[in-house]
């Protein structure tokens, strides 16, 4: 179906449109620009829909006819295949309750399709009596933002990091016998091996899934049944638990119910500490792409200790020059997703009293910020890290030009003659170990067995 806009950008709705009056009016009164409300929340939603549709018809609370249409048109949603229905965008009302009559009225409508033949409509399937039985905005939308969440930092977020710290990995025991000069301050440092720096890369990426996993708690609880301000006002006793036994079940993630409905609807606290540690990941992905273009940074010209693999030209103006294309774009992820953060951090105090009322700009920031980082680090382990090659010659030729290797000598000759020997390589333009030759204060075999 295509959708007709004004000018400003208002929807009017087609003949053939599942969703009703409700979400009509809420998109002629919101012609804001801006993204669309992210298609996993939609997903989510729908999740809940069907689950909800099967136990209110177990509690008998719906005819058997209408549960088994609204699970079949919410089975469908899910599936995507009314993504076009969904026309609001983030910047909506508060509690996402926009959004949320959006998908009451396309699974009614669908619904109604399915029992009589006709698209759209309350008859014999009302989107608020029948699809919203036992439910609110104001415990639905929480409970989306936490289902996708999670489904998507399992399905698609730690994937991607297990695969970028992996492919780090295997490239720290690649280069496990390559010597070079390790830095400090951005100046020389004593020896190690590239091997032994790519492994620091590899268990930063191994902690940010760790990271991860340690939210699972906080963001499996689901506000689902505490209705419009957490007193489960209009829902069967029943009706949460049972709800939730069944996402649990067709997502495998322990999601269970709120401990305290009060607090999962007033705060979005775990989507703030969700949004925190994403932010961690990106700084993590952030140091380790800026590493790896000083490293490779040259080729002549700067320390061109590894090379990355050559993806593109460089220059419209420079011929043969290459640059750090998939490392200078996880960067830019890395400012998105810090800024993903602050947004979700200022939403997370946005409400009073029983509800957070900027829940929508949350789930849009967090769900980016997820995709954001998947995808950086899916095309990080591909694009880049699995095609590293070290130059061998470059890194023992630093080495030897270090005058941090005056660090060695400091058992033998103290701290201030080994620094005089520093400060003689330094100003002479030679090495140290050409220095210690020089002023013959160790035999060749004291300095061979001192420096490495």
């Amino acid at each position: 179906m295509r959708e007709e806009k004004d000018p400003l950008g208002t929807v009017r709705v087609p003949a053939e449109a599942y969703y009703g009056a409700q979400t009509a009016r809420a998109a002629a009164n919101l012609p804001i620009g801006g993204p669309r409300m992210p298609r996993d929340l939609v997903r989510a939603v729908a999740r809940i829909k069907r689950a909800a549709a099967v136990v209110n018809g177990e509690l008998g609370l719906l005819a058997p006819e209408i549960s088994r249409a609204i699970a079949e048109a919410a089975a469908e949603v899910l599936a995507g295949r009314f993504d076009d229905q969904f026309v609001l965008g983030v910047f909506q009302t508060g509690s996402g309750t926009s959004t949320h009559m959006n998908a009451n009225e396309v699974i009614a409508g669908r619904a109604n399709e399915i029992l009589t033949g006709r698209r759209g409509g309350k008859h014999p399937v009302h989107p608020n009596d029948h699809v919203n039985l036992g439910q609110s905005s104001n415990d639905v939308i929480p409970s989306a933002i936490h289902i996708a969440a999670l489904e998507a930092i399992r399905g698609r977020l730690l994937p991607s990091l297990a695969r970028l710290g992996e492919a780090l990995a295997r490239k720290s025991a690649e280069f496990a016998s390559v010597r070079k000069i390790g830095r400090t301050h951005l100046q020389d440092a004593v020896p190690m091996t590239l091997g032994e720096e790519f492994s620091g890369y590899a268990r930063q990426v191994e902690l940010a899934g760790e990271r991860l996993r340690a939210l699972e708690p906080r963001l499996g609880e689901l506000a689902l049944g505490g209705t419009a301000v957490g007193t489960g006002v209009n829902a069967h006793p029943e009706f949460a638990p049972r709800t939730i036994a069944v996402i649990a079940r067709e997502t495998g993630i322990a999601f269970r119910r709120a401990e305290n409905a009060f607090e999962a609807q007033a705060a979005r606290d775990a989507a703030v500490e969700a949004a925190g540690v994403l932010r961690t990941i990106a700084v993590s992905l952030g140091k380790i792409a800026d590493d790896l273009r000083w490293l490779a940074s040259g080729p002549r010209c700067g320390l061109g200790e590894i090379r990355l693999p050559e993806l593109q030209p460089g220059s419209s103006i420079m011929p043969g020059k290459v640059n750090p294309v998939v490392p200078e774009a996880v960067l830019q992820v890395t400012a998105q997703v810090v800024g993903c953060d602050a947004a979700i951090a200022w939403a997370g105090r946005g409400g009073n009293f029983e509800l957070n009322t900027m829940m929508p700009v949350i789930a849009h920031n967090l769900l980016q910020a997820i995709a954001l980082l998947a995808d950086a680090s899916e095309v990080f382990a591909a694009r880049c890290v699995e095609g590293i090659a070290a130059d061998r010659e470059t890194c023992e030729r630093m080495i030897e030009r270090s005058l941090a290797l005056a660090t060695f000598l400091v058992p033998a000759l103290g701290y201030d003659r080994a620094a005089a020997m520093a400060r003689a390589a330094w100003e002479s333009g030679r090495t140290v170990r050409e220095v210690l030759r020089a002023e013959r204060l160790l035999s060749e075999e004291e300095i061979d067995r001192l420096l490495p």
